[in-house]
């Protein structure tokens, strides 16, 4: 029944039995309880919220409202990182701009934290909050494929695999990471590595247009001819400037069929296998992705190295331009086949972490010196329960032709993301392995250049700042337009009040 309709049925009984006492008894009845909602502010002040005003918000949206105790409400909140347990005050699910527009105002009029998640991939957890609204996008899903125009039409929440399926399924595609439960949200508007992205470009330089609900509540295209400077900062600078509720694609005509797999050695080789990528991966073709990458298990098995490929080129060219990673000698595994392009960008969905804690540090690589190697080296330390994994994600190729100031994005002269991951049991105790994982990073960090902002853990705001590079001026300038307020704060932030 509606609330209204509610009260005045309420009314009426109390007026029918003809005494006050039981009219006030009555409205008692409906106001004593269950009157507010504890919730934080952006700054973690405590506020409460009249339950009236979140029923009203309920009833306005298509969508769905989750409170607490809601089994829907404990699968929203969770993310990927299962070492992440934060509360929500409440969820909105949205089912179009309309609802996402409407949640901001909400959480904007009420200076309330509010947590955007898309596909929950955030190691520091930032798509969820304790305390805030979490604007949960799993409802807001699709892909289109305009085949005349070679452009694909992405809802904010999409993942990536519903990108890759429709765009291949007419032998077209698009940049969009290397593992398909990824968000779209997230990875495009901080950059968008991916096994095509040294052929085509980061996932944020094939954007044409995009739909934003920015801090003020309102819906704006921007592209180059519209909005052209929320269009720019959209294209690197993360969640800082709204929630994109669609995302328009350019789409490149691509074979289905792909060579690539994993090519792995005894760590006792990794000094021979980071030595080969240093000198191949600044001058492979641009249809060749090649990652480098070490590691350990859980349970303590041996360390490996190895390479990670995918050759998009010819297929009858793959063995000659693979040669030299296999030049080391017999791999104790190599898995390198010929691939449907969607299969193979699938292949690593199970690799995330689900029911594991983990904690991540990561920075851009442009070169590749002998300390680095070193380090590497020194600091792997397998041991039973904890797992680590090492990995230099291959840029260059297109990604380093655009300038860096041509969008937000300004690390165009990597060679590499390199991050560093630990993982463990949910029941063990977190400080030991994140400790260990801080160390060896310290040990790293002298050969990055700033980082990847969907990878990282919170940093200070003058690290995050600076890893804008020279990109930040304009950012802070166009942060302060469109969120004055810094509604927009769970992401690698842009302070508006720290400039």
């Amino acid at each position: 029944m509606d609330r209204r309709a509610f009260l005045r049925s309420a009314v009426a009984a109390g007026l029918s039995s003809a005494t006050v006492p039981s009219l006030a008894a009555q409205f008692a009845a409906l106001t004593e309880v269950n009157t507010s909602i504890e919730a934080v502010t952006g700054n973690r002040t405590e506020i409460e919220i009249e339950r009236a005003a979140v029923e009203e918000l309920s009833a306005s949206l298509r969508g769905n409202l989750l409170m607490p105790g809601n089994a829907a409400y404990e699968k929203a909140r969770k993310v990927l990182n299962s070492g992440i347990d934060k509360h929500p005050a409440f969820v909105v699910q949205p089912t179009g701009a309309t609802d996402v527009r409407k949640a901001v105002t909400f959480a904007r009029e009420r200076d309330m934290l509010l947590a955007v998640k898309c596909g929950g991939h955030s190691y520091a957890g930032k798509s969820t909050c304790n305390g805030g609204m979490q604007l949960d996008l799993s409802t807001l899903r699709h892909a289109r494929v305009d085949t005349a125009r070679r452009i694909a039409h992405v809802a904010g929440g999409s993942l990536l695999g519903e990108l890759d399926r429709e765009s291949m399924a007419v032998g077209l595609v698009t940049t969009a990471g290397t593992v398909s439960h990824t968000g779209v949200g997230g990875l495009t508007t901080a950059g968008g590595f991916g096994r095509v992205g040294r052929r085509f470009g980061l996932a944020l330089d094939n954007l044409r247009s995009v739909d934003v609900v920015t801090a003020d509540g309102q819906l704006r295209h921007a592209s180059a001819d519209e909005n052209p400077d929320l269009f720019w900062a959209v294209r690197g600078g993360g969640g800082n400037f709204g929630v994109v509720t669609n995302f328009e694609f350019q789409l490149h005509p691509m074979q289905r069929t792909v060579v690539g797999g994993d090519i792995l050695f005894p760590v006792s080789m990794l000094r021979e296998v980071y030595e080969i990528w240093r000198e191949y991966g600044a001058v492979a073709s641009n249809d060749l992705y090649c990652d480098v990458y070490t590691g350990s298990l859980m349970e303590g098995a041996d360390a490996i190295v190895g390479f990670h490929v995918c050759w998009s080129g010819p297929e009858n060219k793959a063995e000659k331009v693979l040669a030299p990673l296999r030049s080391l000698g017999e791999p104790i595994l190599d898995s390198v086949k010929a691939w449907d392009y969607v299969d193979l960008q699938r292949s690593a969905d199970n690799t995330e972490p689900r029911n594991d804690a983990s904690y991540m540090k990561a920075g851009f690589i442009n070169d590749v010196p002998d300390s680095l190697i070193d380090a590497i080296e020194n600091g792997i330390e397998p041991r039973d329960r904890r797992a680590i994994f090492l990995y230099c994600q291959h840029s260059g190729g297109i990604i380093g032709q655009v300038g860096a100031t041509d969008t937000a994005f300004a690390h165009r002269k990597s060679l590499a993301n390199m991050f560093l991951i630990v993982q463990w049991p949910n029941e063990d105790e977190a400080a030991g392995h994140i400790n260990y994982i801080k160390n060896y990073w310290r040990s790293l960090e002298h050969a990055t250049d700033g980082y990847y902002t969907v990878d990282t853990s919170t940093e200070s705001r003058e690290v995050r700042h600076a890893n804008y590079q020279v990109n930040f001026p304009r950012l802070m300038e166009l942060k302060k337009r469109y969120d004055p307020t810094n509604l927009f704060r769970l992401n690698a932030n842009i302070n508006p009040a720290a400039g």
